[in-house]
This record gives structure tokens, sequence and C-alpha cells, in this order.
């Protein structure tokens, strides 16, 4: 299902939130270079994610946290480059926003102008302030909750975030909180589908998931599971969607098209 690029319009902020209205899915899809920003912008692809999910994709860490913020400035400009009409949300990386406010704003006008749309960023309470001043600064944030990748140490491994009613309380109020300090779009990673789902619809942004279940507003994976060329077990969450196809560009379109449609996620792929 190859979306004709004579026929496809710039992916803008206010487009998204206009297929959110219209109930539409939001397909993301994590990209790291000028090649497949081309191949996922031609495929269908609203959003290209950014994602410091590179340092264990590209770089060959064992997690995200040895990325720099320019390791991060130089693949967005990468995929800047090879895009033509998707959204581009980049990752604002380990330590990139933790040292002070005017640091992180620093940071983030440097993946702006880089060519990123919006920034994402980990955490809650402690990243609310900072939040709020990027958005103040016109700068668009995605508030990334549930398991956050950069704070695995804390968590003492890959764990299903808010499970237990404190939790799932904690994560809904954290949402809120986002969401009143600015945030445009909330990405939950590795939260139960029922709590997912519950917040989604006190939200009124979007929110993306990723094992978070099929009530999300969008969906993101990432682009060396859907294609299942990374080393070791693939997450339960993801799918490989190039067994089925003949090509890249196939597996792409099917995984566009599996959530465009809904047949992606399925409570299979969902805690």
């Amino acid at each position: 299902m190859s979306v004709n690029m004579t026929q496809r319009k710039k992916v803008t902020l206010g487009q998204l939130r206009k297929r959110y209205q219209e109930n539409e899915p939001l397909v993301m899809l994590t990209c790291y270079d000028a090649t497949f920003a081309y191949l996922e912008d031609e495929a269908g692809v609203d959003i290209l994610l950014v994602g410091d999910s590179l340092g264990q994709t590209i770089q060959g860490h064992t997690s995200t946290l040895p990325v720099q913020i320019e390791d991060m400035v130089y693949h967005t400009q990468c995929v800047a480059r090879g895009n033509t009409n998707a959204f581009i949300l980049a990752d604002m990386s380990f330590g990139s926003y933790l040292v002070s406010e005017d640091e992180a704003v620093a940071n983030a006008v440097k993946l702006m102008k880089a060519g990123a749309n919006m920034v994402k960023l980990e955490g809650g309470a402690p990243v609310l302030p900072i939040v709020r001043r990027l958005t103040q600064m016109g700068i668009p944030v995605c508030a990334h909750l549930g398991f956050t990748p950069q704070s695995l140490n804390l968590f003492g491994g890959y764990f299903v975030q808010g499970k237990t009613e404190i939790s799932a309380s904690e994560l809904k109020s954290a949402a809120l909180d986002m969401q009143e300090a600015g945030a445009a779009m909330v990405l939950f990673e590795m939260v139960p589908a029922s709590v997912a789902t519950e917040i989604t619809q006190l939200l009124s942004v979007p929110t993306i998931g990723i094992g978070a279940g099929p009530n999300c507003s969008g969906q993101v994976l990432v682009l060396q599971d859907i294609l299942g060329i990374y080393p070791g077990r693939s997450p339960k969450f993801s799918k490989n969607f190039m067994k089925d196809s003949s090509s890249i560009q196939e597996a792409v379109s099917a995984y566009v098209h599996a959530v465009k449609s809904r047949v992606f996620p399925t409570m299979e792929n969902s805690f």
C-alpha cells in the first residue's frame, strides 16, 4: 500500500491533530537515515521517530544511555534530508535535558534546527517544567511515559509499568499533567492495554502506543523489529512484517496498512 508522493501533503502538527480528531490511527516508525526516511515517507508513515534506540540498532550498545545529543542531531539531519512530507519527531538523549532547563532548551533547539518538528523526552513530574518551557517557546513536545528506557537502571530491567492500581493512577496523573503543561502528544511504552485505553479516553491529545494495546491514537515500532533483523528475541509487542513480504518497501507499507486499518496491534501484542 505505497502512497503516491504526488498525492501526499506535508504532515504538520495541525494535520496530526485533525487525523486524531477524525479517529484516524497515526502511524509512527523509527528512522535513522536518509534512505529509510524516503522509503518510510513514500509508504505513508505519518511520523518518523529519530529514536535514541539508535544506540542499540545503529551503534551496537546494550541500552540508549550512551547516546549523545550530537548523535541525535546528526541522525535527525540525515532523516530530514531524505524526508519530503512526513512529520519528524526526535528524541532528546539521556542527560540532554536533566542538568538544567537552559541546557534542555539549548539541546531542543539543536534538534529543531536539525530538522525535527517535535522533540520527545522521558519522565513525569521532574520534567514538567521543561515541557512547559519548551512549549511556551514554540517547541512541540511529546511526553514519553510508562517504561522509559533511559531509566532502565532504576527499573532494574524491562518491566511493564502501571500494573497496580496505585501505579496506574500515577500514570494517569502524569499524563494529565503533561497535557496541562503543553505536551502535544503522549507516548506510552509497555503499559497494560486497559490502562492506556482509559488514559487515551481522558486526554484531548493523541496517544502513541508501543506495547500499550490497540486503543491508543496511534502506534510506533522499531524499524529493525518490523523487518526482523534485530538480533535476539523480538519483543512481544512487535511483529515481523518482513515475514510475509517480498521487499522492505512492502513490509513497511504492510505495517502502515495494519495500523491504519486497526489490524495491528492485537491483544496478543499487548500487556
